[in-house]
């Protein structure tokens, strides 16, 4: 017996206990599921096909019931839920943790949303990559120490990740991008520089990161004010890794 027909027989067996409110509400999800969605994946590591099309059904649900592009929160739990899927070990990280937000197998994993309107497919914001908290914020000579808790902030997990969400046209269009490391590291020899003119206090800082031609790679934006966190602007997907994406029908 195929893994399917089995589970077409469990399906059935727990039918008659359900009320008519609820077999109308898995009708309804069972139509949900069959709309058709593009898919891409990089085959690496986990990121297949059917990663892809397990986590494509996760969407479509969710958007069953929702306009809302993936939260941060549910975007955990469903990479959990579809990893776990695909035998992998994958579990989340105890709430709060201030470092990774799931484990998988020895890796250590940091998840990020993205789905402002502002959204461009060729670059990614992070607009809360962590918060910076108190400390000395008042000159550039500050902004090294920023950068460098930035540094051992990222030294917590192994692997960084962010889902995009954008409507093209009359579709959602959704993309995981991983983000390499060793990109963020090259901070190190990024320039910085203190808006010292700015109305904030603290002020606000960059480190911008540059290629050989004097094209910019990313910024690293200290944001001061109140809430004093740092936002990853300006990074190019291109130096990056779209390891999955869907499409399919904005209802």
């Amino acid at each position: 017996m195929t893994e399917k027909q089995k589970l077409i027989n469990e399906i059935t067996r727990e039918l008659p206990a359900l009320d008519t409110g609820y077999l109308r509400l898995l009708t309804d999800f069972a139509e949900i599921l069959q709309r058709e969605v593009d898919v891409t994946a990089d085959g690496h590591g986990p990121f297949t096909e059917e990663f892809a099309r397990h986590f494509a059904g996760v969407l479509l649900v969710h958007h069953a019931l929702s306009e809302e592009p993936f939260t941060k929160d549910k975007f955990e739990h469903a990479m959990v839920r579809v990893l776990n899927e695909s035998d992998l070990d994958a579990h989340l990280s105890p709430r709060g943790n201030p470092g990774h937000d799931l484990t998988v197998g020895a890796e250590k994993w940091s998840l990020k949303t993205q789905a402002d309107q502002a959204l461009k497919l060729d670059a990614l914001h992070i607009s809360k990559f962590m918060e910076m908290g108190k400390g000395e914020w008042t000159n550039e000579t500050s902004l090294t120490g920023l950068r460098q808790r930035m540094f051992d902030h990222v030294a917590n997990y192994d692997r960084i990740f962010s889902l995009r969400h954008k409507i093209v046209g009359e579709n959602r269009y959704y993309e995981l991008v991983e983000i390499p490391k060793a990109l963020l590291l090259e901070a190190e020899n990024g320039e910085l520089e203190m808006k010292m003119d700015s109305k904030q206090n603290p002020k606000p800082g960059y480190c911008r990161v540059y290629d050989r031609d004097r094209s910019q790679k990313f910024q690293l934006y200290f944001d001061g004010g109140t809430e004093r966190k740092l936002q990853i602007k300006h990074l190019k997907k291109a130096l990056c890794h779209v390891r999955a994406s869907w499409t399919f029908k904005k209802d």
